[in-house]
């Protein structure tokens, strides 16, 4: 098999099996171009009056989960400078806890999936990373159009600095981390633009030993998720990361998803960020 990743097969399927949203989002990761508006404010539905999104249509408690997951969708359409996203990270902002971290509302503790139960700590450790990384991403943006605190800036410093201490302090010292996944590329990333050096790169050496046993979603959440912060493209891990994709894409130029085929199409655009 390949070890480097066809994009333009992995365009073409994007293409063919993709709705609007997903063909305005690779529209947007390959040529910068803005979504129609009625397409935004569609992506945007369901938003609560605090600012957060619920897990279900016409849930009335928003998730820190959803609102992340939500933060994702609308990154990918380039719309977090709109106001529906600036409100959903100042609404994250709002949640965070006295210790830094973030845990969703007890209201869910019936609804919420194991990896965002409350009163979970591996939940509560994933959902702070995946809170804190969003708000890294909006102080990187919001950067980018002015001169800001020389770590990531704006009104969400603090905020983060406090989550990165609280990442930092559940790490052990080959660089695991007592939660999901997902949680260690998050925190990486998080601490990687924190400048904790030391801290970062011990995810992302334990992250490489387990590189080989992850399936292709998770290989490109991780890659998308340390190139969103700036991370080297020719960073080892991120070298590995594209070898594997390129290995595990299949003929019609997609990726699986963990979630069923239905989401392969996100996967296959998580590959696309991860490679842009």
């Amino acid at each position: 098999m390949a070890d480097v990743v066809d994009l333009n097969a992995a365009v073409g399927f994007v293409v063919a099996h993709g709705d609007v949203v997903d063909r305005a989002r690779l529209s947007w990761l390959r040529t910068g171009t803005a979504p129609p508006p009625d397409l935004l404010d569609s992506a945007e539905a369901g938003q609560s009056p605090e600012g957060g999104w619920p897990a279900v249509r016409d849930g009335v408690t928003a998730s820190v989960e959803a609102t992340c997951f939500r933060l994702t969708e609308l990154d990918d359409l380039g719309a977090l400078g709109r106001p529906a996203a600036r409100r959903a990270l100042d609404w994250l902002a709002a949640r965070q806890l006295p210790d830094g971290c973030w845990e969703e509302d007890p209201a869910l503790a019936d609804a919420a999936p194991e990896w965002a139960r409350p009163g979970d700590p591996e939940a509560r450790l994933y959902l702070t990373a995946d809170a804190a990384f969003w708000l890294t991403v909006a102080g990187l943006d919001a950067r980018a159009a002015g001169p800001l605190d020389d770590r990531v800036g704006g009104a969400y410093a603090g905020v983060v600095q406090a989550a990165a201490q609280a990442l930092a302090g559940r790490l052990a010292p080959d660089g695991s981390w007592p939660s999901y996944l997902a949680a260690g590329w998050l925190s990486a990333a998080v601490l990687y633009r924190q400048r904790m050096v030391d801290e970062a790169a011990r995810i992302r050496a334990a992250l490489a030993e387990r590189l080989p046993g992850m399936s292709p979603a998770d290989v490109a959440w991780m890659a998308a998720t340390l190139r969103r912060v700036g991370l080297d493209d020719l960073d080892w891990l991120l070298v590995a990361a594209r070898r594997r994709l390129g290995e595990t894409q299949r003929a019609d130029g997609g990726w699986e998803s963990d979630d069923g085929h239905h989401f392969d199409v996100h996967t296959t655009l998580a590959v696309l960020r991860a490679c842009r």
